[in-house]
């Protein structure tokens, strides 16, 4: 990878920008190095259109540092955001919000996509990882809001990482909108009905896009397409997406099915969870038919009183509907029921209201009718194998997801979802959350560090300073770090240790008597040290007859006097 230039734009005091690596409609994201920790992190500038936003830059600031709390093998992370005041040509100065990220040695899913359509299971398994990292984020109360190709990568390894959590949230609280800007067409793409229509959003509007990428994954091309981005939204709010097989039909059945309902413009109807859609997925996988989506719930206020909400947007239209004269009330509808039925049926309502409550309040302490349904067991502290060993002795599926804790053993159970003494039926699918242990950290550089600046490095990446030990080194001056154990990009876990080796700042000096002059010139040479030569012609053959600076170790950049036969063959050493 190419290494940062001398005099590179500096962000922060401390970012040195490097070439650029990324683009997009909002941003420009440069390779860069962290002078400070010594470490490669990708930096990300704001366009100038969007940061002249007062608002985009403080929900922009706000949703970075929310974005810079998670910590999952499936999501990039973000180390660092603010603002920075650049000076244009023409002496003017503007703020240039920037965000700090986790460099990735990968593909955007973009330009895998660009080649055409994965096969089927490398689709699943790519979307599996997105659902992963929407499950941990979910679960943290974030909501994307822009999952697409261009925001997902894939590494070296094959991990899926997304990221941009924070600029999602501000873009989407900014004052563009689909009709004022055609630098988010990518995103219209990518957007629910609800996204839209311009409503508020939730998690399952996370998970429409996902299914918007699964579907491209699989046929090489999104479900919508249009000239600008205010078609494509039209529609995702109106029109029904083909089943993935028309296009590919190598998909079986079950994967169509999948599809199609994580893009169903009910938001109810679709997907209520990303282990919802995570499970669909897997079943469809190994060929079954994904289990069917729960019945939606009956809707008592259709025609509740003459009042239809689907015709009333808020509470005020509906207050309207309900404080109209009588005259006006009778021209709606050609017989209205007497005033003592209206309020006798707000009190049955009201009845069935708080029965519904009462029982679901008083759920988890109901007892649990045998055959019918069981209780979550508790397995918070256990080992997965053993936990889940548990939950399939009760006739309960767990399906573990990893999360990273300083606090829990890796292997060991966090939390289970639904927890522990819900009661569920049988078969029921219980999200299990297992440590992966501390946060894996990169060893930093620590070549060439004082002892002092490479502790300090290591203190701030979270590791502990180990042994340190001396080694005579020819270039490296005194208590100055060679080389570090374990090497440099070595993935510890935080407070673990690093063993440093320090350059004492001698040399080795060899006995070089009986060589050549010129080898042993060659290797003194090269321990750094000041060379003389003295002839002797009273003998010959150019072995080295002595040397003043005794074998052994010595101080770097000593000085050394070799006298050699300098005579030639067959001499009487006569004049």
């Amino acid at each position: 990878m190419d290494e940062v230039a001398h005099g590179a734009r500096l962000i922060a005091g401390r970012y040195e920008l490097g070439r650029l690596i990324g683009t997009g409609g909002m941003s420009d994201v440069h390779l860069a190095t962290d002078a400070k920790l010594g470490r490669r992190v990708a930096v990300k500038l704001l366009r100038s259109s969007l940061a002249s936003e007062p608002v985009f830059r403080t929900r922009f600031r706000q949703e970075a540092q929310s974005a810079a709390r998670m910590a999952h093998p499936t999501i990039v992370r973000v180390f660092d955001a603010g603002e920075e005041v650049a000076t244009e040509a023409d002496g003017t100065e503007k703020i240039v919000p920037y965000i700090v990220m986790e460099y990735i040695e990968g593909r955007l899913l973009k330009d895998m996509i660009a080649e055409g359509p994965l096969p089927a299971d490398e689709a699943i398994r790519i979307t599996e990882g997105i659902l992963t990292a929407l499950e941990y984020s979910h679960r943290a109360g974030v909501v994307h809001r822009d999952i697409k190709p261009g925001n997902v990568m894939v590494t070296s390894s094959g991990q899926v990482k997304v990221m941009d959590f924070g600029i999602a949230r501000a873009l989407s609280d900014s004052a563009a909108t689909v009709a004022q800007t055609s630098t988010i067409l990518g995103t219209a793409q990518y957007f629910s009905p609800e996204q839209a229509r311009g409503e508020t959003v939730d998690a399952r509007t996370d998970l429409y896009a996902a299914g918007v990428v699964l579907f491209e994954l699989l046929t090489g091309r999104p479900p919508f397409q249009g000239e600008s981005a205010v078609a494509v939204a039209y529609q995702h709010v109106s029109e029904q997406p083909v089943a993935p097989s028309t296009l590919n039909p190598a998909l079986n059945p079950a994967v169509d099915a999948v599809v199609l309902r994580a893009l169903t413009k009910d938001r109810f109807a679709r997907f209520q969870t990303a282990s919802e859609f995570h499970t669909a997925l897997r079943a469809a996988a190994a060929g079954e038919a994904p289990p069917p989506p729960a019945a939606p719930a009956a809707d008592f206020t259709s025609t509740l009183f003459g009042v239809d909400p689907r015709a009333t947007a808020d509470t005020e239209a509906a207050m309207r509907q309900l404080s109209v004269d009588d005259d006006e009330r009778r021209s709606r509808t050609q017989s209205r029921p007497p005033v003592a039925w209206i309020w006798a049926g707000i009190a049955v309502v009201g009845v069935v209201i708080a029965a519904v409550l009462f029982w679901a309040v008083n759920l988890e302490s109901r007892p649990i009718a045998q055959g019918t349904a069981v209780a979550v067991p508790n397995i918070v502290g256990l080992d997965y194998e053993e936990g889940a060993q548990i939950l399939l002795d009760a006739e309960l599926q767990p399906q573990p997801t990893t999360e990273v804790s300083a606090t829990v053993p890796e292997g060991q159970i966090i939390s289970t979802d639904p927890r522990a003494g819900i009661t569920v039926a049988p078969g029921q699918v219980v999200g299990v959350v297992v440590s992966a242990g501390p946060q894996r950290i990169s060893v930093p550089s620590l070549t060439l560090l004082t002892l002092e600046e490479a502790e300090q490095a290591l203190l701030e990446r979270g590791l502990t300073l180990g042994t340190v030990t001396a080694e005579n080194s020819a270039s490296v001056a005194r208590d100055i770090v060679i080389r570090s154990d374990p090497d440099t990009g070595s993935e510890l876990r935080e407070g673990d240790t690093v063993n440093l080796v320090i350059s004492t700042g001698r040399v080795t000096v060899p006995d070089v008597r009986n060589l050549s002059i010129g080898e042993a010139s060659s290797q003194l040479t090269a321990l750094g040290l000041q060379i003389t030569v003295e002839g002797d012609a009273s003998c010959s053959g150019q072995k080295v007859t002595a040397q003043s600076l005794p074998p052994g170790d010595q101080p770097q950049g000593s000085a050394v006097t070799l006298r050699y036969c300098s005579g030639l063959e067959g001499s009487s050493g006569e004049g």
